[in-house]
């Protein structure tokens, strides 16, 4: 039961899992996917297969909403009674949605707006509004509240497995050369957020395969000695998704402690950038 009647505000990019956009009442704000005769919503009228089956004749390109859209969900939450509500977004270091909720929420003056910048993308940042909703339904108070979720920022990572560079190169996400040497070697990139939530390759694997057990040591890595997490699996398409149920077994067995295992695939807006095939293992650490 939501003990102080908080409401939620994420963005499509942060892949909520599904069943706490639900339960949770999560007011989702939704990325646009632009091409050049059209332009579609976020996870709205277009998947990410969508995107990757159509990536061989056009790479669109990714944008905000309008701030009139945001106001338009403020003020349906304040319709509704709402006086609290937890904002957690993508990192202002890949996007301006955080900046944009910020700026926005000084317009509801009569409602306590807590915004996260959560310095991650996809479930990784997800993760963090799950752990939004569990504090609210455990009859936390407010301050607690925004101390763990500020906390919970360092304490959660996803680490992506990517087969191809492509399109993060074209998409100016990583250098030009650094995508040709990678290519021509068959280095497959594993890509996190760093501390100032942009993303930062740590590792290059020679074949998929290894790529993905590589992003999975990264995770156990990250766990260290903690008791208590949760994990996600993002996956990126139809070759991606034949993976998951593996990747789950092996995830159970080197990261038993797991309270949940959340599985998805990513939303249209981040597989732009990302293309088919991508893998993701997110975690974060739960420790109280």
């Amino acid at each position: 039961m939501n003990k102080e009647k908080v409401a939620y505000l994420v963005d499509s990019g942060s892949n909520v899992p599904k069943e706490y956009v639900e339960q949770g009442n999560m007011n989702v704000i939704p990325l646009k996917i632009i091409y050049k005769d059209e332009e579609f919503i976020d996870n709205v009228n277009i998947t990410a297969q969508d995107v990757y089956d159509r990536l061989q004749d056009e790479i669109p390109t990714t944008s905000l909403p309008s701030g009139e859209v945001i106001s338009e969900i403020f003020k349906k939450m304040q319709d509704e009674g709402f006086k609290k509500v937890i904002c957690v977004t993508i990192s202002s270091g890949l996007s301006g949605t955080n900046n944009m909720v910020r700026v926005i929420s000084e317009n509801f003056s009569d409602m306590d707006i807590l915004t996260i910048d959560s310095k991650n993308i996809g479930i990784g940042s997800g993760l963090i509004a799950v752990q939004a909703y569990k504090y609210v339904e455990a009859g936390l108070d407010w301050n607690t509240i925004k101390t763990k979720l500020e906390e919970d920022v360092s304490r959660s990572k996803i680490f992506f497995h990517v087969p191809t560079l492509e399109y993060l190169q074209k998409g100016g996400r990583i250098g030009l050369v650094a995508s040709i040497l990678g290519n021509m070697l068959n280095l497959k990139p594993i890509i996190t957020c760093n501390e100032d939530g942009v993303y930062d390759t740590v590792a290059k694997i020679r074949g998929n395969k290894k790529s993905v057990q590589k992003a999975i040591d990264l995770a156990v890595d990250f766990a260290g000695n903690a008791k208590n997490y949760n994990l996600a699996i993002a996956y990126g398409g139809k070759t991606a998704l034949a993976q998951v149920e593996e990747i789950r077994s092996v995830l159970k067995e080197k990261l038993p402690l797991a309270e949940a295992i959340f599985e998805g695939e990513v939303s249209p807006a981040l597989g732009v950038h990302t293309g088919p095939g991508l893998i993701g293992i997110g975690i974060i650490i739960t420790d109280s």
